[in-house]
């Protein structure tokens, strides 16, 4: 397995060794927001051992999703398939292929999984019946899946109530790169930047492997993130709305909160909240809260001395903060935005910078 070139990730590194290696079938969920690393993790790890791989559809319908799956088994097995009518066949059809794989270890990687449960297509029931009927009843079958749609994930496998209850054998939860890890990435990619101007990237965009890619050797820093976020045609262009719908269904009412959260540093009491963004106090509200922790755009904590019911929530996720607090005031298109305001210079003496910058974790690193 491919594992030189994954930065940072010990611990799920470890994992999924111990995985591949494990005397018995295994299924994996992994979960994170959307260009966290998912998919590069585990085809870095696994990319020649696969006996099968396949990635969902985005706002595909039923019909078009079991359409990619027959061709893509298809084109695994090497002949013709007929097309599935429905995920009980499709399930069928793999176990069908995975029973004449002479591999000693059967990798299967549903990558994007909540993309293929669209309303109504029985693809749970499909996945259950597959795994407690045939797969987790063998010795060499390791399932996979992962999705950046985190609440489904959460709620669908990790905490399953009906047929795949307690079924998962491991769980992810992967990450932003930490500072740290920031530094190993950029190292690796020669591009030199001091601790100082790590920190200011990690301020715009946090530690989202992704975005981090984008860093243009032979550009400053003011630069490279005008480029990002503030040109003509930025190269994350769209990237805060991608980056919700991508995520919620329904994605609203998440904008709605972060956005916020955005305007009080401290966090928000879910009453404040409902108040401001005109959402029932209700268990709806607590779902998007549950969801945005899960996905670690907020924090949860009890401000001192107060009673443990009265929970503040604060936005932490560094690319929103630093959207709401620049990029959409972008008002008059400015393509040098950054460049031009000098914000490095002027913007440190600032008490709005060193909120936005969060100072006391940058000094920590420097």
């Amino acid at each position: 397995m491919k594992q030189d070139e994954i930065i940072g990730r010990e611990t799920e590194k470890v994992m999924l060794n111990d995985v591949f290696s494990s005397k018995q079938s295994e299924f994996v969920a992994i979960y994170g927001r959307r260009r966290v690393g998912k998919t590069y993790l585990v085809r870095e790890m696994f990319s020649d051992k696969f006996s099968f791989e396949i990635s969902g559809l985005a706002n595909a319908k039923t019909k078009e999703q079991l359409l990619n799956f027959s061709l893509t088994l298809k084109k695994t097995v090497g002949e013709s398939i007929e097309m599935p009518q429905n995920w009980l066949e499709a399930f069928a059809q793999l176990s069908d292929y995975l029973e004449k794989c002479e591999k000693k270890r059967k990798v299967i990687f549903f990558d994007e999984m909540p993309w293929m449960d669209t309303p109504r297509s029985g693809f749970l029931t499909a996945l259950e019946h597959f795994w407690n009927g045939w797969a987790s009843a063998r010795k060499d079958i390791v399932l996979i899946v992962c999705g950046s749609a985190t609440s489904w994930i959460i709620n669908n496998l990790i905490n399953n109530h009906g047929g795949l209850h307690n079924r998962l054998t491991h769980t992810i939860n992967l990450k932003p790169f930490t500072l740290s890890e920031c530094e190993q990435y950029f190292k690796w990619r020669k591009l030199d930047f001091s601790r100082y101007q790590i920190a200011e990237i990690y301020m715009a965009m946090g530690g989202i492997p992704f975005y981090l890619s984008k860093m243009a050797r032979g550009l400053s820093v003011s630069q490279n993130i005008d480029s990002l976020f503030f040109a003509e045609n930025p190269k994350l262009k769209n990237e805060f709305q991608n980056l919700y719908a991508a995520l919620f269904r329904n994605s609203g009412d998440y904008v709605k909160i972060v956005e916020a959260l955005s305007r009080k540093g401290k966090g928000l009491a879910r009453e404040e909240i409902s108040k401001l963004t005109k959402i029932s106090n209700g268990g709806g509200l607590t779902k998007v809260l549950q969801d945005l922790e899960y996905c670690d755009f907020i924090r949860k904590y009890h401000s001192y001395g107060k009673e443990k019911r009265n929970t503040i929530y604060q936005l932490t996720d560094s690319y929103t903060l630093f959207y709401f607090k620049f990029i959409q005031k972008n008002k008059h298109n400015d393509v040098h935005f950054w460049s031009n305001s000098n914000m490095v210079s002027t913007l440190a003496l600032l008490h709005s910078y060193k909120v936005w910058s969060g100072s006391p974790t940058i000094n920590k690193f420097l």
